[in-house]
């Protein structure tokens, strides 16, 4: 049978999503504590793959397995096994046509940042930070720029693996919050580093360093050189993916109900 399950993580510890030699990343951890339940190996496939220090609100994977336990049981058993900082919050049998990655229609993120004059000590880990004032209308005006099919070049990592840099961006929101700003991206997918490079360019629009329309240049022009730095991974979380309702998959509040 086939198995869906939603994660949350804390990203701060660990290497990213990705399974790596060292053993010091979300997937390696969640994979050890479901083998470890099962009694025998247990390979997973998420919906998105996060970076380093990057936090997981409702990260979906998928895994088949003969073993016949009650979906209650696939919470409780691993997350026996898993560390403190990533937990599994549901467990959903599916069909074998079920994919966590390809069956998503979309994906959202969110990254939290906090402006204040003083850098702050507690959000540490879980929240971007920028000392400048920043003009939301400016940011807000940046980003409908963004929105559409585009070729999204100039804001992926040199890293990036995906076979084509088009994606389709729908839809941006950019809110304040006491001294912290959340912003959303929610997008067909997303290339490695592209939401924190969007973040960068912002970011700069924001605190009065690029007008609004420098941001449709650098789209223009698809060249990575041309943005601003990759913005810090702490305050960016992967809210999770979008999938047909006939799945009857849950939906994760967690953002809403913890995040600014």
């Amino acid at each position: 049978m086939r198995i869906a399950l939603g994660v949350t993580y804390r990203g701060t510890a660990y290497n990213g999503w990705q399974s790596q030699p060292g053993g010091v990343t979300v997937q390696d951890r969640l994979e050890n504590a479901l083998s470890r339940f099962a009694g025998q190996g247990v390979r997973t496939i998420c919906a998105g793959r996060t970076d380093a220090g990057v936090h997981g609100m409702n990260q979906v994977v998928h895994f088949d397995t003969a073993l016949e336990r009650e979906p209650f049981s696939w919470v409780r058993g691993p997350n026996t096994y898993l560390p403190a900082d990533v937990a599994v919050q549901w467990c959903h049998r599916v069909s074998d046509g079920f994919h966590a990655r390809n069956s998503a229609l979309g994906r959202r993120y969110a990254y939290i940042l906090r402006e204040s004059a003083v850098r702050p000590a507690l959000e540490t880990g879980l929240a971007g930070w920028v000392f400048r004032p920043l003009d939301g209308a400016a940011m807000r005006a940046a980003a409908s720029l963004l929105i559409g099919e585009h070729d999204f070049s100039a804001f992926r990592s040199s890293e990036c693996q995906a076979k084509s840099p088009v994606k389709t961006l729908r839809e941006i929101t950019i809110e304040r919050h006491g001294a912290y700003w959340r912003f959303e991206f929610e997008a067909s997918a997303f290339l490695h580093h592209m939401v924190r490079n969007l973040m960068g360019c912002l970011v700069a629009v924001g605190a009065g360093s690029q007008p609004p329309q420098w941001v449709g240049e650098v789209l223009a022009g698809r060249d990575r050189r041309r943005a601003a730095p990759t913005f810090s991974p702490d305050g960016l979380y992967f809210l999770g993916p979008r999938y047909d309702p006939a799945y009857g998959l849950p939906q994760s509040n967690l953002a809403a109900d913890w995040l600014p």
